[in-house]
Order: C-alpha cells, then sequence, then structure tokens
C-alpha cells in the first residue's frame, strides 16, 4: 500500500511554522493568508496531537475546528486527510482530498500530484470512474508519472480488461528502462504475468532475463526456467539447456526436476548425461533407488553410456574428415553433454569453420562451453551470435556468465 500521509499538512505546517503569528499578516509572496488567533491555536494543537499519533485527541480538537476562511478550509482539510491516513481509513482520505480541491489556497504546484493521490484513492476504494477521471486530470496538470501509468493498467485489470492493462504496463517498463533505474520486481513480475497469459514467450523470456539481473537466487533461477519451459512448441534441444543452465545454478529442487531432465537427455542420445542427473539426484536427496521410472532409466542408460563415451575418439576422427561440420557438431554435443567442455569447443569450432549447421544453435552452445571452460569475454561473444530460437536460450545462459564474471571480479 502507497502511503500519502502528511501531504497537505506539510503544506499547511511549514506556513505555519515559517511566520509565526501568522494571522491576518501578507506573506512576502503569494496570497493573503489570514488565520484567526482561536483557529491557529487549534491548529497547533491538532498537529501535536497527530506528530504524537494520539488520533483520539487530534479527531477532537479537528472537530472543534471552525473555519472561517478559504485558507483555514484548505488547512482544516489538510488536517483531516492527515488524521485519516494514520487511522488508515481511506475513504476519509479521499473525502479530505475533496475539501481541499475546493479550496482555492492549494498551491498549484502541488495539485498535479495529489490528483494522483485522489485517483490511487478512489481505485482503493473501488471507484474506478473516477480513480481514471482524477489520473487524466492530473495528465493534463503535468503530472504523468510511471506510478500513474501502472494504476491505469491496475484498475484495468480490477476491471477484468487484461487486454487494456498490458500495453500501459509495456509503456511503464519501457520508460523505466529509458529512465536507466532498477525495475522493480513487483513491477516485473506483474509484466511477467501478464506476458504469460497472453502466450507472448518472447515477452516472458526477455522480462525473465531482465528480471535476474537483479535477483538471480536459486529460486528465482528455477521460477524463470520452469516457466519458460512450459512455452508451447519449444525445441528439445532448447528444453535440455534451460535444464542445463538450472542444474548450474544449483536449482535443480525437485524429483520432477531430475526425472524430466534425465529423461530428454536420454531421448536426445545422452546416455552418459542421463546416468549423471539420477545420480545425482538420488545424492541430493530427491530421487530414490526404489523409484519406478528413474531406477528403470538408470538400467537401461548405463550401458549406453559406456559404448557412447567409448565412440567418441572414432567419431571425432570422422568430424574432422568430413566436409560438413555436422559431425563435429554432433561430436561437439556428445563431449558438451559430458561436462567436456574444453573438447566440446574445439568441435564447435570445427563446425563453424566447416559449415552446413545451424550456427545460432552451435554459438549458443559454444557459448555455454567458454564459460565452462573458464573463457568468459569469449562465451559472452559466442552467446551473442546466437541467433533464432536459440537466441532467448543463449540470453539466460547470457545473463549466468555475467553473474559469473561479477564473482570472479
Amino acid at each position: 500500500m502507497l502511503t500519502f500521509a502528511g501531504l497537505p499538512v506539510a503544506l499547511a505546517g511549514a506556513l505555519l511554522m515559517a511566520t509565526p503569528g501568522l494571522a491576518k499578516k501578507k506573506v512576502a509572496v503569494g496570497p493573503v493568508i489570514a488565520m484567526s488567533d482561536a483557529f491557529r491555536a487549534n491548529v497547533t494543537a491538532v498537529q501535536a496531537a497527530l506528530q504524537s499519533r494520539d488520533v483520539t485527541t487530534a479527531n477532537a480538537r479537528i472537530a472543534a475546528l471552525a473555519p472561517m476562511s478559504d485558507f483555514e478550509n484548505y488547512v482544516a482539510a489538510g488536517l483531516r486527510f492527515e488524521l485519516a491516513a494514520q487511522r488508515r481509513d481511506v475513504q476519509a482520505q479521499r473525502i479530505a482530498l475533496t475539501d481541499l480541491f475546493k479550496t482555492s489556497a492549494l498551491p498549484k504546484k502541488d495539485a498535479p500530484r495529489l490528483r494522483y493521490v485522489a485517483g490511487y484513492l478512489s481505485y482503493a476504494v473501488g471507484n474506478y470512474d473516477d480513480a481514471v477521471a482524477q489520473l487524466d486530470y492530473a495528465r493534463t496538470l503535468g503530472y504523468d508519472g510511471i506510478d500513474a501509468t501502472f494504476l491505469r493498467a491496475d484498475i484495468a485489470l480490477r476491471r477484468n480488461k487484461p487486454k487494456d492493462a498490458r500495453p500501459f504496463v509495456q509503456q511503464a517498463l519501457a520508460r523505466q528502462r529509458a529512465s536507466g533505474q532498477p525495475m522493480p520486481l513487483a513491477w516485473s513480475d506483474r509484466a511477467i504475468s501478464m506476458a504469460y497469459q497472453a502466450g507472448d514467450w518472447t515477452e516472458v523470456g526477455q522480462l525473465y532475463r531482465e528480471r535476474l539481473t537483479q535477483a538471480g537466487g536459486r529460486e528465482d533461477w528455477r521460477s524463470a526456467i520452469t516457466n519458460y519451459l512450459s512455452a508451447a512448441g519449444i525445441d528439445s534441444q532448447l528444453q535440455l539447456d534451460l535444464y542445463r543452465l538450472q542444474a548450474a545454478n544449483g536449482a535443480m529442487a525437485s524429483e520432477r526436476d531430475y526425472q524430466a531432465y534425465a529423461q530428454l537427455a536420454e531421448k536426445s542420445g545422452y546416455f552418459a548425461e542421463a546416468k549423471s542427473i539420477i545420480e545425482a539426484g538420488r545424492k541430493a536427496g530427491k530421487l530414490t533407488a526404489t523409484q519406478p521410472a528413474t531406477t528403470s532409466l538408470l538400467k537401461a542408460v548405463t550401458p549406453k553410456a559406456t559404448r557412447e563415451i567409448a565412440a567418441l575418439p572414432a567419431q571425432a576422427k570422422k568430424a574432422a574428415a568430413a566436409s560438413s561440420g555436422k559431425d563435429a557438431q554432433a561430436v561437439a554435443d556428445s563431449y558438451f553433454s559430458l561436462g567436456q567442455f574444453p573438447q566440446a569447443v574445439e568441435q564447435y569450432r570445427l563446425a563453424l569453420a566447416k559449415g552446413g549447421v545451424d550456427a545460432g544453435r552451435v554459438n549458443a552452445r559454444l557459448g555455454v562451453a567458454l564459460a565452462r571452460s573458464g573463457d568468459l569475454p569469449g562465451a559472452q561473444a559466442a552467446l551473442g551470435q546466437a541467433s533464432g530460437n536459440w537466441a532467448s536460450v543463449a540470453g539466460f545462459w547470457s545473463v549466468w556468465v555475467d553473474q559469473q564474471s561479477r564473482k570472479a571480479a
């Protein structure tokens, strides 16, 4: 909940404290400000009660005020607003602001912001028509802050109009990025939720990567990857590299994580990797030796893993003699799955040099292999060359490489 406590009181209080004996005197700048001595004394007592958070006394003192001038009405409304804020009475705050707007003593420079506050308060009590009207008025007066843009999005959501809300969220995020200020995580989460519901996986990925640059803990990575993996039609090899990234972050947290990763590796022909993942899951206590699915899978991949490793030297020799880079890419992928990253780097570079391969995919995995080999600058350069569907996954790995670079600095 945003708090606007003290806004009008600060204005009135500054006038009272700056010029003792203000009653019926002119100030150097601005309109004539007139208050009776009795009114001024009551205001001082109200302010003292509010400062000590004695709402009972403050309420009684405010009820005793008898404003006789426009300025006294302005001060009285400000005090009612402050009292309502201390009581967390949003409806009373909104009513006090209406009384404040009726006076001509409200400084013009404060009106735009206070109109936005009025819009927020109307939103808080469910009066969305007035909230929009106040926001429109605030904008005509010159107030068009990012908070107002987000409030318009919230109003659209409350009205069950997510399609109307999303452009406001996107506009607010764009303005925040342009300002160079970090993105509030609550804003990112709201935008991610809306992009997810809209099935805009490109934006989901972008927003998650942006969020991970600020909050990159294990749970943050797991949430980002798990949700992104639910994208419709995502290629199995892309999925596999996301599981690998989840493991690299220590973010494997459940039986499902290990089991899905192992099954995907096995289907891709990386039997040794599948075996390694099952064993890691058991060591972490997420998989048990009595689990039928993973026990059966481990039994099936163990002999295949041995043959897979034994066949690599001959496959590498064949790749070196081949006219295209397809064999080198396959060998590189195998080395990659085994965690033998320097060898994978060599083969990926050979694949790119020979050609005839998906350069976006090869560059993405070359970048990861370079990072896992310790060449972080080289990794970023290669990841930046990833294209097509691989650009998004490479972007996630790029965030991880940035984090490793900061740790090494």
